[in-house]
Parts: structure tokens; sequence; C-alpha cells
């Protein structure tokens, strides 16, 4: 998988990308993560991607620059073409879109390339969400200074599902929202730690008694913290 970022602050990615599961993503072979300054793609002398909102408002990112890096990340002009490729996705994350869930990311795992549009200020022209973007991404009710956060948090959510990615196979599928709810609480050594215990079935050696309890906790879990996972 190819993943592809436009941003106006590519030097924030760094920390994140070079790092933990992304970076063995990447030094496997399973993602290839591009960073793209979006500035490179502005037509005027001092490169300047915005302006103000017609109309009066605050200032917005033009279409130009978006258009002319999505054209150039794929080797073909977008619009009016309207070429179709159900292998990529063109991604624009914004408070507008749909809410980033476990379920939702794990449809992008089959495509071949996703190119994500991190914007700034006000957010961007209209055209580039009805005419460029073909899906838009929220990470929740609230407001980021920008898309770079938002692009980071949706790029490690989808790293560590691609298959090879994380050694254990199954502690991806015993975690939160990958079932009808949270997971189960987890213990580790010391077993008693100021006078607070491992409970004793873990260290029964029973497993299908712990499994049994784990799958009991995480209901109790659930029940009190998140209902709305069950219904």
């Amino acid at each position: 998988m190819i993943i592809d970022v436009v941003t106006i602050f590519p030097k924030m990615f760094s920390p994140v990308l070079d790092e933990s599961i992304i970076n063995r993503a990447q030094d496997k072979g399973l993602v290839k993560i591009n960073i793209h300054n979006l500035r490179d793609f502005a037509s005027e002398p001092h490169k300047k991607v915005d302006a103000p909102s017609c109309g009066g408002g605050g200032m917005v990112f033009k279409p130009d620059p978006l258009f002319g890096a999505v054209e150039s990340i794929l080797g073909y002009e977008v619009y009016p073409e309207k070429k179709k490729d159900e292998n990529k996705r063109i991604i624009l994350l914004s408070p507008q879109g749909k809410t980033l869930s476990q379920k939702r990311v794990k449809k992008f795992l089959n495509l071949e390339r996703l190119i994500l549009l991190a914007p700034r200020y006000e957010g961007v022209d209209e055209r580039v969400r009805c005419d460029l973007a073909e899906e838009e991404i929220s990470l929740g009710d609230y407001i980021l200074s920008g898309g770079e956060l938002a692009s980071m948090v949706f790029i490690d959510c989808l790293c560590r599902l691609i298959p090879g990615v994380v050694s254990d196979k199954e502690s991806i599928k015993r975690e939160s929202f990958e079932g009808q709810g949270l997971d189960f609480p987890h213990y580790t050594k010391p077993v008693d730690f100021r006078g607070l215990k491992v409970p004793e079935v873990l260290l029964s050696g029973n497993h299908g008694k712990i499994e049994t309890w784990r799958k009991r906790q995480a209901l109790e879990t659930t029940k009190k913290r998140r209902p709305d996972l069950l219904k």
C-alpha cells in the first residue's frame, strides 16, 4: 500500500512515521508513505496556498495547489476527466467527515493507494471537497489546528491492521472494538503490588476459566463504560 499525505507542514510527520509500528511497516515493505509539501504546487511566487473566503471570512486552501498536488501524485488529470480507479481513494481530513472507527478504517485495507489531504485554517475551497476528495474522515466532534494530526492517527490505525505488521495476530483480534465491546483487564508482574493483587483465576493455568473470566470482564466493562456498543 502507498499512502501519500499533502500538507503545508511536512516536518510534523517524521517523529511519528519514523518510529514504532509505522516505521516497522515501512521497513518490511508493507507500506510506503510519501509526504508532499503543498507549497511545491503553488503557482504564486510566494508559494501561497490559501486565500480569503469569498464573501468574507477566514482563510481557506485554494483549489489549484491541491488539485495540482493530487494530479502530480496520480500522474493524470482528476477533473473534469473523473477517471475512476477503485484501487485508490482521495481522503479529506475534515470535521464534516464520517467519524473514524475500527470498522471504517478496515475498508481501506484492500486499496493500493490512499491520498490524504491535510487542510488548515478554515478548511478548503468547496470544489476540493466536492470534485477532488472522494471521502471525508473526521476523528470526532472537536476541532484540531489542522489535518496533520488526524492524518497521523488514521495512518497509525490503518498500518497496525495490515497483515504482517503486528506479529501477534491474536492480539489484534482481542482488542477493543474488534468484537462487540471493549477489551478485558490486563495484569502483569508483580503479582502483589502494594497489596493490589492479580486475580487468582489468571494465575490458575486453567485456560478455559481464564477465557470465561476475560469475556465476562470485557462484557461488564462495556456495559459500564460503553453500553452503546452492545446495542
